[in-house]
This record gives C-alpha cells, sequence and structure tokens, in this order.
C-alpha cells in the first residue's frame, strides 16, 4: 500500500514546487498576450520533453520502453499536460494570474473526491468532506453572482481554470499507477511531456497556424523558456518524487501553497489587483485544505473517543 503521509523532506519540495508553479501564472499571462494558447503549451511541454531527454541522456538512465507503459503516459500526457494547461494558459488570458492561481486550489478537493471512488487508501473522512464543502463555498464566492446571472464577462476564464483543476485531480489519481510500474521520476516526467508534444503537434499546426505568427516578443519567448524548463521540466521531476512517495491528495496540496506566490507575482510585476471576495474565496479554500490535513484536529479526537467508546 502507497503511503500517503507527507514528511519534512516532501513538504520541502512541496513548498518550492509551489514557488516555481506560481511563477507559472505569471509565465502564461505574458506569453498569451502574444501567442496563441496551443502554440504555448506545445513549445512548453516540448522543450521540457528535450531538456529532460537531454537529462536522461547525460546520466546514462534508461529511458521507458513498453507499450503499456507508454499507452499510460498518453493518458497522462492528456488529463495532466493537454487539456488543464491549454484550458490555464486560455484562462489567464481572461482573468488575472492570481486569481486563476486562486481557482486551480480547488485541485486537492476534486482530488479527495475522485480519490474516494477510485482507491482504496484514501477514503473520504469527515475533515474532508468539511474542507470540500468549504471549498466549494469559496468557489462560489470567487466566480460571484456572474455564474448564476451569466452577466460576468470573465465567466468562461473562470470556468476553464476550474475545468483544469478537475483534470489535474484526475491525473493525480491515474498517476499512482506509475509508483507500481517502478519508473523514476524523471522518466515518468519524460514519459509524459513527449507524449503530450505529440498530441499538440497536429492541434497547434491546424489550429494556430504558428508560421503565419509575427515573431513574439523577447518577454513573451522568455515566459515560455521559463515555463518549458522550469515549471515542466523541473517541476514535474518533484510532482512525480511526491506523488510516488506520499500519494495523490497530498501532491495536489501544492495548490494551497501556489496562490500566494503567484499572487505577489501577478500584484507586483503585472499590477493585478484583487478583491475581497477574491480573498474570501482564498480564504474559505485554505481553509478546507488545512481541514483535510488536519489528522489530529476535532474529527479524529470525537472518532478515537468513539473507538474508545465502543471497546469499553
Amino acid at each position: 500500500m502507497q503511503r500517503t503521509s507527507i514528511g519534512p523532506l516532501e513538504w520541502a519540495l512541496l513548498i518550492g514546487l509551489s514557488i516555481i508553479w506560481g511563477g507559472s501564472y505569471l509565465f502564461m499571462k505574458v506569453a498569451v498576450l502574444s501567442v496563441p494558447v496551443f502554440t504555448i503549451v506545445f513549445a512548453r511541454v516540448a522543450l521540457g520533453a528535450l531538456v529532460l531527454g537531454l537529462i536522461i541522456a547525460s546520466i546514462r538512465a534508461p529511458f521507458p520502453k513498453g507499450f503499456a507503459t507508454w499507452r499510460a503516459f498518453i493518458g497522462m500526457g492528456i488529463i495532466n499536460n493537454v487539456i488543464p494547461m491549454s484550458l490555464i494558459v486560455y484562462g489567464t488570458s481572461k482573468i488575472d494570474a492570481g486569481l486563476a492561481s486562486i481557482i486551480n486550489a480547488m485541485t486537492p478537493l476534486f482530488a479527495i473526491i475522485i480519490a474516494h471512488y477510485a482507491t482504496q487508501d484514501e477514503r473520504l473522512t469527515a475533515n474532508r468532506i468539511l474542507g470540500v464543502v468549504l471549498g466549494v463555498f469559496g468557489v462560489i464566492i470567487l466566480i460571484g453572482p456572474g455564474f448564476i446571472l451569466g452577466t460576468d464577462n470573465n465567466l468562461w476564464g473562470e470556468l476553464a481554470c476550474l475545468a483544469a483543476t478537475l483534470s489535474y485531480a484526475s491525473a493525480s489519481i491515474f498517476g499512482r499507477r506509475f509508483a507500481r510500474m517502478n519508473l523514476k521520476p524523471m522518466q515518468i516526467a519524460f514519459g509524459q511531456t513527449v507524449s503530450a508534444s505529440l498530441i499538440l503537434f497536429p492541434i497547434s499546426w491546424v489550429i494556430d497556424q504558428p508560421w503565419t505568427l509575427a515573431m513574439p516578443p523577447r518577454d513573451a519567448i522568455l515566459s515560455i523558456a521559463a515555463l518549458g524548463i522550469l515549471c515542466t521540466a523541473i517541476g514535474y521531476l518533484i510532482y512525480f518524487r511526491v506523488l510516488n512517495n506520499s500519494g495523490a491528495v497530498a501532491v495536489a496540496l501544492v495548490t494551497l501553497l501556489i496562490p500566494p506566490s503567484a499572487l505577489v507575482l501577478g500584484i507586483f510585476v503585472l499590477g493585478e489587483r484583487l478583491s475581497i471576495s477574491d480573498l474570501v474565496g482564498m480564504g474559505l479554500i485554505g481553509l478546507g485544505l488545512t481541514i483535510v490535513n488536519f489528522k489530529f484536529g476535532l474529527f479524529q479526537t470525537i472518532k478515537d473517543r468513539n473507538r474508545a467508546t465502543t471497546s469499553s
């Protein structure tokens, strides 16, 4: 059975990953101003795959092989790269990068629900149910009355980011199978980015027609390079290390740590502003995630007392 606790090393890796992926929202916001969505995502995963391939070759590690392995990589590439990255890049073209990162914090709450039905060792508990409820209320406050009234010009961007969280949550459950394949994090990251690149190449070629585009400005090129090397190649090495060691819900908690980084960068670099409802929504999502991971809190105490009463 896979470990589901989070040790000091995993927490350190999650914090580092949150800083890297918090910056990704800034890079996407800058890139999408002059480069189409699918071209950005293709360039990101293709560059990430190239860097990971060079690392694997340089240390003379084996490249992943086998039909079953690459079939799993294709599935992971679709739900962990192609779908969510495209949705988030589109979303950041409509809403602030900071708000997109806050919505993405719903990922572990979706992961909790999916894990309950798809796994044997990450079941719903009272803590997790309360956390999910708080998170849902947080998202409702974030999206606001425009969702019901259909008057919010940013609604499609918000919904795109929300749909991306569902895809990421599914990927965190799907990705657990790689721990049973005796694959190293670098091999997994390489396999899924290669698969995503092969899927995105024809999509970007047909829809975006990149050969017709003007040369992007320097800021956009540097942002895409950072997305590929830092946020994809290095980020996924950390992601799969934590996933293999601590489980799907644990690795999904990184999204709680991402918003502060993205918010600070968005405010100081892009001049974005957050409303009171944004902060309240983020607070509810953060509270929900804290309760989810609060193993020795109120609900655990009640559970222990009930067990003691039953035993006596």
